[in-house]
């Protein structure tokens, strides 16, 4: 639209993508600070009724929230990638890299409106209009902003809280459920709302473990600090402890928060299975059904035809892939321990995020009043730690695995054929002059300027790979399936565990992914420009993003090559099953 940024003030509405992302895109163009505000269209009085009379957030309402640079790493930004330890090297803030490099403030809406009421310059694009009275433009105009901030950069120190249960049969293998316990300010919702849950799965199993049981897989309970400026605990332990997990690691159980709704989880595909029979078992708190069939209800509603035609014939319902914003982030896409996020809502309003009307007096009136889904989550994520701390064998899964791997496989070759389509067909009407034909000429235009056609791919090692992975995980659940672990001699199964450990691991590319080697996960990682956003398949879906052609090319190579390791190690383990 032919509007600079450089040496200007930007304001952004909160939506879209992740908060961080941005001040990273204004100060990538020359602005000098960043202020985000939320738009009622959102989360205020365009949803429902404000607070205190409704779930929504008032006028005055400020989110708060990091925008330090997680999509590159996250944790201790003067220790990246190692655990901040006493004897750890430590950066100067000037050369931590994932500190934002402007100023950034959020605003409430109320303290919004002037601003953009004194805008001038083009009207805004109709999805990043919002629901004040006022004609939203994009810039520049005569107002001028004196940003006044203040920051305080003591170091202070971090408290997890990690409880153990000792396994019986593999003590050194270890089943992490976690939930952090910091909060910007009150935090009812966020995230003490799931620390309580934690403490209810950890008191119970503690009952049970005077009564006699004790589980065959050590469980380790975590409560993380520093969630909230940036996966801070839970990174730094994971960094610490990084041998340890690649040898013991066999899952990790997130939550962060909850509220009243439908049961979400997202996470390694391996789990997908496990996920569903749990959620079979659960009754949902208001509903005369399990939380299982309400999600698959629910998704009839909006689903196109194929979807619906899926749901009623697939067996599982579908995990989400998981991006970053919590504790899982560190465990999945840097260590490559399997792990599973889960959280109840959808039914409660979002009006109150990360702000100081997240109380207890919000909780009790707009969301889970009377804890039932508080209780709901409980028997979800503790029976998952259950089945992971003491069925014979982990219970991973990989048929939804690779069916899952074969559809992203899918989704970059066609985005590939999008781009290129696109970019050929934009060269041809800038050719012909259509743009400038349809420009107003009255209002400021730049047209786009002709790019290259892309070239042509090899996806032919990802074709060949993903083949070989379904193949494998074809022949791993004959082999395993009906018994089959069960007749395994004590030598056998004990080589099948630690197989079946390392299987997330098999997907790790130790060299990391470009420009942030951190994120070692091939499968899933969260978007370079979405930040919380995840990106499957993210080497080779990013490259095709961006344009990077070669680049795309490299990483079609080394994600077959992840993907065939992971296919190698279920042939090992189905051979394991012949005589």
């Amino acid at each position: 639209m032919g509007v600079s940024v450089k040496g200007a003030v930007v304001i952004a509405r909160y939506g879209g993508s992740w908060r961080g992302i941005k001040p990273k895109v204004a100060a990538e163009h020359g602005a000098i600070a960043c202020i985000i505000y939320s738009d009622p269209r959102d989360d205020g009085y365009a949803e429902g009724q404000v607070f205190p009379d409704g779930a929504w957030r008032p006028p005055f309402g400020v989110q708060r929230g990091s925008v330090a640079d997680m999509p590159m790493y996250p944790g201790d930004p003067l220790t990246p990638g190692v655990g901040a330890t006493k004897d750890a090297k430590r950066l100067t803030l000037a050369e931590a890299q994932t500190l934002t490099k402007i100023p950034v403030l959020p605003i409430s809406y109320g303290d919004a409106k002037p601003f953009l009421a004194a805008l001038e310059g083009p009207v805004a694009p109709a999805d990043w209009r919002g629901g004040l009275d006022l004609t939203y433009r994009i810039g520049p105009g005569p107002a001028k902003v004196h940003l006044a901030m203040k920051s305080d950069w003591d170091t202070k120190t971090l408290y997890d809280v990690i409880a153990k249960i000792p396994g019986s049969e593999y003590p050194d293998e270890w089943v992490i459920r976690g939930n952090h316990h910091d909060a910007w300010v009150n935090g009812a919702e966020d995230p003490i709302s799931g620390t309580s849950v934690v403490l209810e799965e950890a008191r119970a199993m503690a009952e049970l473990r005077k009564q006699g049981w004790q589980p065959k897989r050590t469980i380790l309970f975590t409560l993380w600090d520093g969630e909230e400026p940036g996966l801070l605990g839970s990174t730094e332990w994971v960094e610490t402890h990084g041998e340890e997990l690649s040898r013991n690691g066999v899952a990790y159980v997130n939550s962060d928060g909850n509220g009243r709704g439908f049961l979400h989880a997202g996470g390694s595909h391996t789990l997908e299975r496990l996920v569903n029979d749990v959620a079979k078992l659960i009754d949902d708190p208001e509903k005369k059904t399990t939380v299982w069939e309400r999600q698959r209800l629910s998704r009839m509603r909006t689903a196109n035809a194929e979807e619906r035609k899926e749901l009623r014939g697939h067996g599982d319902l579908r995990i989400s892939a998981l991006g970053s914003g919590s504790d899982y982030t560190p465990f999945l896409q840097h260590a490559g321990v399997a792990s599973v996020n889960l959280g109840y809502g959808g039914e409660d309003g979002g009006g109150i995020y990360h702000s100081i009307y997240d109380d207890i007096y919000w909780y009790e009136h707009f969301s889970d009043k009377d804890f039932v889904y508080g209780r709901a989550l409980a028997q979800t994520a503790g029976t998952i730690v259950m089945r992971l701390a003491d069925d014979d064998t982990p219970p991973f899964e990989f048929g939804d695995l690779a069916a899952t791997v074969r559809r992203y496989s899918t989704e970059v070759k066609t985005l590939w054929q999008a781009k290129h389509d696109e970019i050929e067909e934009r060269d041809r009407e800038i050719a012909e002059g259509a743009y400038e034909a349809s420009a107003d000429p009255r209002k400021t235009f730049v047209p786009p300027s002709k790019e290259p056609i892309p070239p042509h791919l090899n996806f032919a090692p990802l074709d060949d790979a993903v083949d070989h992975l379904n193949r494998a995980a074809d022949g791993y659940e004959k082999a395993a399936g009906h018994g089959g672990i069960g007749r395994l001699d004590s030598a056998a199964k004990g080589t099948l565990e630690t197989k079946l450990i390392s299987s997330e691991r098999m997907f790790l590319d130790p060299k990391g992914l470009p420009r942030r080697p951190w994120f070692e996960h091939t499968i899933y990682a969260p978007g370079f420009y979405t930040g919380y956003g995840v990106k499957t398949l993210p080497g080779v879906r990013e490259a095709i993003e961006e344009k990077q052609w070669s680049e795309a090319d490299v990483w079609i190579g080394r994600t077959a090559a992840a993907i065939e390791r992971e296919a190698a190690l279920l042939d090992e383990m189905t051979a394991l099953f012949k005589p």
